[in-house]
């Protein structure tokens, strides 16, 4: 079995007169919804990353990772009938940009309140790195 090893960030933003902040969804195109993420490249940390994967697969470059938010999720998958095992770490990053500019991977986005987010994003593991995002930043930590 190989391994793989990515780094993503849960993007939020505030909008005036909201009361929760809005969560970044990308739509893939093999057809699911998810948090932005991608590979390391070589000699990379998780958190550079994490933010050159955001830049690269929505153009915003101005987001801010908080302190203390590091999460992993890990999965297996098959490629070219090789098995892997995924390692994906996610950051929380906040973002004032509005305009999001897709690479050619996705098809399209959403900025969603959290109840929203998790009606569209098509993984359990996603649900539970936004509930986690959405706790963290209401200061309830699990």
């Amino acid at each position: 079995m190989d391994f793989e090893t990515s780094a993503g960030v849960v993007a939020y933003r505030w909008d005036k007169g909201q009361v929760e902040p809005l969560f970044l969804i990308l739509h893939y195109e093999e057809g699911h919804w998810d948090l932005p993420k991608g590979h390391l490249e070589r000699g990379e940390s998780l958190e550079a990353a994490a933010l050159r994967e955001l830049k690269e697969e929505t153009g915003i470059s101005d987001a801010r990772l908080a302190a203390g938010f590091k999460e992993k999720i890990t999965y297996n998958y098959r490629r070219g009938g090789r098995m892997y095992t995924k390692n994906v770490y996610f950051f929380i990053g906040e973002t004032k940009s509005e305009a999001v500019a897709l690479s050619p991977e996705h098809t399209d986005y959403k900025w969603l309140e959290y109840a929203d987010a998790l009606g569209v994003v098509t993984y359990g593991t996603a649900r539970e790195i936004l509930k986690k995002a959405y706790l963290f930043l209401n200061g309830k930590q699990q």
